[in-house]
């Protein structure tokens, strides 16, 4: 676990509201001010990483030292062309040697890598929800985040 490190994991739409904006503002620069977080974890087909994402990017001009790392769950190998775009984004991305031959669980099993390597995940999980045909992968990361004791803020 990487103390200085936080993750984002939520479902694929959120209700984005001003309120959630403000509030997921005020939660990340508490953790960079008071608990000195300065790695930032995102993964993909999430709206809240998107969200993150933009918000976190806003924060860094405030505090320039951040990091933004993008855990790709597809793509272990990419064209310099493709990590050049990335890295407009993001200071570094990477692909979890852990997660190759995953299959269908390559999403879930990125989660557990990115929940792994962070103290802190924000966690957008909303029982009401969530998929009933399945198993929600946000549940899933969730459950494992309460097992490997992360410190877990759940902002839905």
């Amino acid at each position: 676990m990487k103390v200085r490190t936080c993750c984002f994991i939520g479902h694929r739409t959120i209700n984005e509201t001003e309120e959630l904006k403000e509030r997921l503002c005020e939660i990340i620069e508490k953790l960079i001010v008071e608990n000195s977080v300065d790695t930032f974890l995102f993964g993909s087909k999430s709206r809240l990483n998107e969200r993150c994402l933009e918000l976190v990017t806003d924060i860094k001009e405030k505090y320039p030292h951040i990091r933004r790392v993008y855990v790709r769950a597809e793509y272990p190998y990419i064209s310099d062309e493709y990590k050049n775009y990335l890295l407009e984004h993001y200071e570094d991305t990477y692909y979890p040697e852990r997660i190759i031959g995953s299959g269908r669980a390559t999403y879930v099993e990125r989660n557990c890598e990115m929940i792994k390597n962070s103290r802190f995940c924000i966690v957008c999980y909303d029982g009401q929800n969530a998929p009933t045909t399945r198993k929600s992968g946000t549940k899933i990361a969730l459950d494992y985040a309460i097992k490997q004791g992360r410190e877990i803020i759940n902002v839905s």
